[in-house]
């Protein structure tokens, strides 16, 4: 049987802090949270390794590495409202709740959000709400939001989701580039998004997020 929490140790230890992730909450949240409760059962040793998890077809949960990474330049604070599209089996989500005022975990397929729900509650997140519906539509009823994070890769965001955001809202994408892709934050500043480069990271293309293809004559 797995010492699970030398393995959460260790993850921190290697992965997250030489990733320059510095804030404390999620060092903490990361240290905290047992990763293993929230994957497939099946992979349950593998909850510390430095990879994705996959999850369903063209879904993963992100590496620590990422996650982590992608918290510290979303720079989510105590106060904020934060959506999570494709919240997966909920281990994103739990580590936000850890230091954000509420979390809306969005997911739409519904296998995936019951678990996430039954996930969440056994961790006692009481200030996540498991949202079941298409993830390129948001959730603009529990909007606007402080931070959205994206769990997976896009060639195409949507105008409807980063209207969700409150101004001086942001959000955190991995746009697609071929097999490599690259995370983004966007700030709304007004009726805009000034979106700049965080890190190079990879995903599957989330369904639903792919680039329109244009007409031509």
């Amino acid at each position: 049987m797995s010492d699970f929490n030398s393995l959460r140790t260790m993850m921190v230890d290697t992965q997250i802090r030489p990733s320059d992730v510095t804030k404390y909450p999620i060092i903490e949240a990361m240290l905290t949270i047992p990763r293993e409760n929230f994957v497939p059962d099946a992979l349950r040793g593998a909850a510390y390794a430095g990879a994705p998890i996959e999850l369903a077809e063209n879904r993963v949960m992100f590496e620590p590495r990422t996650l982590a990474k992608t918290l510290e330049v979303l720079d989510i604070r105590s106060d904020d409202a934060v959506l999570v599209l494709g919240a997966g089996l909920g281990y994103s989500a739990a580590v936000i709740a850890h230091f954000a005022e509420f979390v809306v975990a969005l997911e739409e397929d519904e296998a995936l959000a019951g678990e996430a729900e039954k996930n969440l509650s056994e961790q006692g997140a009481d200030n996540v709400a498991v949202l079941t519906g298409a993830l390129t539509e948001g959730d603009a009823r529990h909007g606007p939001y402080d931070a959205i994070i994206v769990e997976g890769a896009v060639q195409d965001v949507p105008a409807r989701l980063t209207d969700q955001l409150k101004d001086g809202g942001r959000i955190a994408v991995i746009f697609a580039q071929g097999d490599m892709g690259a995370l983004r934050i966007g700030h709304r500043i007004g009726n805009r998004i000034d979106w700049r480069l965080a890190f190079n990271a990879a995903a599957p293309v989330l369904p639903g997020f792919q680039k329109k293809a244009e007409f031509v004559f």
